[in-house]
């Protein structure tokens, strides 16, 4: 059975293992035997999970050099652990430090790098990837022709699931040879981010955006998607706008989802905003204006003032937990 290697960041979050990756090692048991590349330490909690999920066999580094530096130093510590266990594909998150991590070990790995999948399957071995194209308007299926392939997975395109026996995996240290051009950038300082008690959105199940209909006001988008355990998205226009951070734009030029629910609140759906939510499995559209666009991919609309709506459904959701 070849391996699949799941890259795992324990650099910044230790202790557990994220919704997203366990998705992508329920993905990898799926194709073939999967294997752990875990950056940072690997506590007994974390290596639990791993055991839940059928992993037998976890490459360890915990060199300093992999959070001193940017992602090649990461990127280096992939490539050199797959081609060890002569993988036959790597899978990574698709977020935006994921896809550079792909790119660079694809590069090391002369490999072919698919990107923004949204569900991987196997055909006679071969990982198969599939992807939603041009804003949702086609989805294609492909397939790199090299020996090894990298693929960032979009978070959600699977339920993740424990394995029918666990294992106990096996730990191996990984000494990683950097590369001189993985060190020539040093990070000097960090600033955390203010945390906000709300899913990080790439992750979320549940995304509540707001658009340029929100007129600046947030705070009814915000309370929406406290109630529903929900992350807070927005599209262009309201980041542009400075009514919040760059970090929550979805869209062609901001990150892409694929949540369980996706409520667009304001927004008109042109094409850039398609881009980056589509292949979200519900969509609900809440616009003042009938004939919005995003009611053409809404599998539920409401025609309505968003300041009226939003605040019946969060006491209505209140009333109902109750």
């Amino acid at each position: 059975m070849s391996a699949i290697v799941v890259y795992i960041d324990q650099l910044d979050a230790p202790g557990k293992l994220s919704t997203t990756v366990s998705q992508l090692l329920t993905l990898a048991r799926g194709a073939g035997e999967p294997v752990a590349v875990v950056a940072g330490p690997v506590s007994a909690s974390v290596l639990a999970e791993l055991g839940a999920q059928g992993v037998t066999r976890v490459l360890n580094s915990e060199q300093a050099e992999l959070g001193e530096f940017l992602v090649a130093t990461k990127a280096d510590l992939l490539a050199q652990s797959a081609a060890a266990v002569s993988a036959s594909a790597v899978l990574v998150e698709n977020s935006a430090a994921g896809k550079e991590i792909a790119a660079r070990a694809g590069v090391s790995l002369n490999a072919g790098v698919i990107t923004d999948a949204v569900s991987v399957t196997t055909d006679g071995g071969t990982l198969v990837a599939h992807k939603s194209i041009l804003a949702g308007s086609w989805t294609v299926e492909a397939q790199a022709t090299s020996a090894v392939a990298v693929i960032s997975v979009k978070a959600h395109s699977i339920e993740a699931a424990p394995a029918a026996e666990p294992t106990t995996p096996v730990v191996e240290a990984v000494e990683v040879a950097f590369s001189p051009a993985s060190l020539g950038a040093r990070v000097v300082s960090r600033t955390p981010r203010a945390a906000s008690g709300r899913p990080e959105l790439e992750d979320a199940r549940i995304i509540v955006a707001g658009g340029r209909g929100v007129d600046g006001d947030f705070t009814p988008i915000e309370e929406l998607a406290d109630v529903l355990g929900a992350a807070v998205g927005a599209s262009r226009a309201a980041t542009d706008a400075g009514w919040i951070s760059h970090a929550s734009q979805v869209g062609q030029t901001g990150k892409k989802v694929s949540p369980q629910l996706y409520i667009s609140v304001g927004i008109s759906g042109a094409i850039q905003q398609k881009a980056g939510m589509q292949t979200s499995k519900l969509i609900v559209a809440v616009n003042k204006d009938a004939e919005s666009p995003i009611f053409e991919i809404a599998d539920f609309g409401i025609v309505g003032d968003l300041f009226k709506v939003l605040p019946q459904a969060v006491e209505e959701i209140k009333k109902r937990r109750a």
